[in-house]
């Protein structure tokens, strides 16, 4: 945490003058950014971006209406079992945006709010991975882990159970439908969003 903090006060020095010098000011609104991406391994040193999506939430409501849903170019890296958990093939992604290009168009997106999703952690650590060496910063948003949210409201209630975590039992705990396809970005990420928004104003799911 401190080595992040140091950085990032030092990445906000060094982009003072820069294009993207407004994303390292405070956030004082009422958004939250839903983001989700596609990759081609799980080993978040390894993997490469396949598909990103993300979809704004204000206050209770999520946007629909304001969302990104980017599939890149082939990726060298694709290969059959990852195919099998985000069923995009080569052919699928013809026509695919350049990565530098997608990653410019997600941080003017995303800008300087917090950022929302399910092991976001690791989502961050793949994006970071190519942001750093294109644009000289990683991002500085806040995060907000869907399953800690999930876990501290489930635990306010009953201190002593340890539910289960998994991102279709929150789902079903928490009575939100599957947009889309499970492992699409964009599906994800909008039922990730509508899962974030119901533990905001729903009562603690019954176990």
């Amino acid at each position: 945490m401190v080595l992040k903090t140091i950085r990032s006060a030092t990445d906000r020095w060094n982009q003072k003058n820069g294009e993207f010098a407004w994303i390292f000011e405070p956030y004082t609104g009422d958004e939250v950014i839903a983001l989700d991406c596609e990759m081609t391994s799980l080993d978040p040193q390894k993997a490469e971006l396949v598909s990103i999506a993300a979809v704004k939430i204000k206050g209770t409501q999520v946007l629909t209406s304001e969302k990104l849903d980017i599939k890149l170019q082939k990726p060298e890296s694709l290969s059959g079992d990852s195919i099998k958990v985000h069923r995009i093939r080569g052919v699928d992604l013809l026509g695919g945006e350049v990565l530098g290009d997608a990653l410019h168009e997600l941080i003017q997106f995303i800008g300087n709010r917090p950022i929302m999703g399910y092991y976001i952690d690791y989502d961050m650590t793949v994006l970071n991975r190519f942001i750093r060496p294109r644009f000289g910063f990683s991002l500085p948003n806040k995060t907000i882990e869907l399953s800690h949210c999930y876990l501290h409201k489930i635990q306010r209630a009953n201190p002593e159970l340890v539910p289960d975590l998994q991102f279709e039992t929150i789902a079903e705990k928490l009575g939100v439908p599957m947009v889309g396809e499970r492992h699409t970005a964009l599906g994800d990420a909008v039922t990730t969003a509508l899962m974030y928004v119901r533990l905001l104003k729903g009562p603690s799911p019954s176990y």
